[in-house]
C-alpha cells in the first residue's frame, strides 16, 4: 500500500509542475530603419541565447512579429535582435505578459 500511496505522491508533484508552466507571446516591431536578421528570445538569467526564432526569414524595417513561447513557468524573457549592419537591440528581462517591443535606432546596444 505505501507504494501505491508514493506513486501517486509522485503523480500529483509531477502534474503540478507540469501545470504551472504557460504559453506567453510578445509582439515584436521593428522601427529601426534597418532589416532585422536575427531574433533571439530566452528565458530571463539564461546563460545562452536559444535559437533565432526568425529562421530563414527577416523583419523588414516597420514590420511586426508574435513569437509565441510554449511552456515556460515565468514571463520573464531575454531579447536580442540583429540588424542588417551587425548593430544589436538587447532587452533584459522583459515581462512579455504586460509588455510589447516596438525596437528603436534608441535600444541600440
Amino acid at each position: 500500500m505505501s507504494i501505491q500511496r508514493w506513486v501517486l505522491a509522485l503523480f500529483l508533484i509531477l502534474f503540478a509542475v507540469t501545470a504551472q508552466a504557460r504559453d506567453y507571446y510578445v509582439d515584436i516591431t521593428n522601427d529601426t530603419g534597418y532589416t532585422i536578421y536575427y531574433l533571439y528570445v530566452s528565458p530571463g538569467k539564461s546563460t545562452s541565447w536559444e535559437e533565432d526564432v526568425l529562421g530563414d526569414e527577416v523583419m523588414l524595417d516597420g514590420a511586426s512579429r508574435r513569437v509565441t513561447l510554449t511552456g515556460y513557468k515565468s514571463p520573464y524573457f531575454d531579447i536580442k535582435l540583429v540588424d542588417s549592419d551587425g548593430d544589436s537591440y538587447t532587452f533584459w528581462d522583459v515581462d512579455v505578459s504586460r509588455r510589447d517591443l516596438v525596437v528603436t535606432l534608441d535600444d541600440l546596444d
